[in-house]
């Protein structure tokens, strides 16, 4: 009997899920707009708002799968830009989007995307990753630290002065002592909450100039 109630209710818990994800206004436009997630529209409203993004640049995607991001920053780069994703999933293919499969923490990995960079500089390292969440702070909000902390240390080895990270941290346990440490690194740091984040959401968009 106990197991039948638990079964119903996550039943309940997930039909809500999915009715409120169909429902969702960014889910339907995503889908008009061909964009691969809700996504997008968060990077669309940052780049609005900073105009960091811009045609001719190069631009590495960090955790880019399924590639929405990939989508709306390889169009904001344009022909002449050079966008170049990577993630340890595979990913579809994307029209001028230079995808290498791999963790960029290994040499191989961080070798090859550097190699498609080649004589251009970085001018953007994009970080939408996040880890696949339990529902339990203590475990998601370490995770999702370590990975804030891979993508940070990959856009220092990276990017030149004036380069920007965009990054995408959940607010809670470290959020504070990452920010601190990287104002020693960076120039400045802004936060961002796009308005295709939802409310109950923890995460929040921090934007670092080196």
């Amino acid at each position: 009997m106990a197991t039948r109630i638990e079964n119903k209710k996550l039943s309940k818990s997930s039909s809500a899920w999915m009715k409120e994800h169909i429902d969702d206004h960014y889910v339907q436009k995503a889908h008009k707009d061909g964009y691969r997630a809700r996504a997008a529209y968060k990077l669309l409203e940052i780049n609005e708002k900073t105009s960091l993004i811009k045609k001719g640049m190069t631009v590495v995607d960090l955790g880019s799968a399924p590639g929405s991001w990939s989508q709306v920053a390889g169009q904001l780069v344009g022909e002449q830009g050079i966008l170049i994703a990577s993630d340890i999933l595979a990913m579809d293919t994307l029209p001028d989007v230079t995808f290498i499969q791999g963790d960029f923490r290994e040499a191989e990995v961080f070798d090859s995307i550097m190699a498609e960079v080649g004589d251009r500089q970085v001018d953007v390292v994009l970080s939408d990753m996040a880890p696949n969440t339990a529902g339990n702070s203590a475990i998601d909000q370490p995770r999702m630290m370590y990975l804030c902390e891979l993508a940070v240390d990959f856009a220092l080895a990276t990017l030149p002065e004036g380069g920007a990270l965009i990054m995408k941290v959940f607010q809670g346990e470290g959020t504070q002592e990452l920010r601190k440490q990287m104002q020693q690194d960076f120039s400045k740091i802004r936060s961002i909450k796009p308005g295709a984040s939802r409310p109950r959401s923890k995460e929040m968009f921090w934007i670092a100039i080196k």
